[in-house]
């Protein structure tokens, strides 16, 4: 069985085809990147694969389970979480606020919003115990919006974990860090409990090539090809699309 099966997905928007007829699969445990030039459609495929939008055509499994007319939520309680291309953070808050209430969400009294926080007492472990998981226990009283990008991404990353999901879609983990950024979040995205199955969508290919297991190209709303680092390196339509053997970037 695979973890998550997209199969025959096609999307207008006003007659416009952002994608079609887009088919791939990918097995539990794997680390699969999303890779293509701008307008390719990623973030749409993400859109559809979290909940966000409803495709035109085709449909969405999650371990063998379909769950193409599923809402966001419902899709979250199977095990589905995810990252966005722009900062989802509580900036005002402290690191261990929003971790807090990451794990407040994920819990039964997450609208008893008059209940103080030090009597939960248990989610407030969790979110502490998170912090010390991925060495960042140290900025737990900093507020979010004194991180640096590095670290908002990881905090992220952190977040969507919070709830032990099956499968975490991470949309363009390292988009807008620095080299020395990216060197704080691709070596956590690895360190992920490998029984989680991760898809993310990367702009550059070596950061891709640094985490995936197997790569996607999406070219015109279509998988083009796949294959591992090697056989993408190599491919010379992968190379026709990113408009020269040496550019890297989406």
């Amino acid at each position: 069985m695979n973890a998550l099966e997209v199969n025959r997905i096609s999307v207008n928007f006003g007659g416009v085809k952002v994608l079609y007829d887009c088919s791939f699969s990918v097995d539990i445990g794997e680390k699969r990147a999303i890779i293509g030039p701008n307008g390719a459609g990623k973030t749409t495929l993400f859109n559809i694969i979290s909940g966000v939008i409803k495709p035109t055509g085709g449909d969405i499994r999650l371990f063998g389970q379909e769950i193409t007319a599923y809402p966001a939520h419902r899709r979250a309680a199977l095990g589905l979480a995810r990252t966005f291309q722009i900062t989802n953070l509580f900036p005002n808050l402290t690191v261990l606020e929003n971790v807090f209430m990451g794990v407040q969400a994920l819990t039964p009294t997450k609208y008893l919003f008059y209940r103080r926080t030090s009597s939960c007492k248990k989610m407030l472990e969790d979110a502490e115990s998170q912090l010390k998981d991925w060495d960042i226990w140290d900025k737990k009283d900093q507020q979010v919006r004194n991180l640096s990008h590095g670290e908002q991404r990881q905090l992220e990353i952190i977040l969507a974990l919070s709830g032990k999901p099956k499968v975490v879609l991470l949309d363009e983990p390292t988009q807008g860090l620095s080299p020395a950024e990216t060197a704080l979040v691709v070596p956590m995205i690895n360190r992920i409990d490998p029984s989680t199955t991760i898809l993310f969508i990367e702009h550059d290919m070596d950061v891709a090539f640094k985490i995936a297991d197997r790569i996607s190209v999406l070219y015109q709303g279509r998988i083009l090809v796949e294959g591992t680092e090697s056989q993408i390196r190599g491919n010379r339509e992968v190379a026709e699309v990113y408009l020269g053997m040496g550019d890297h970037h989406a």
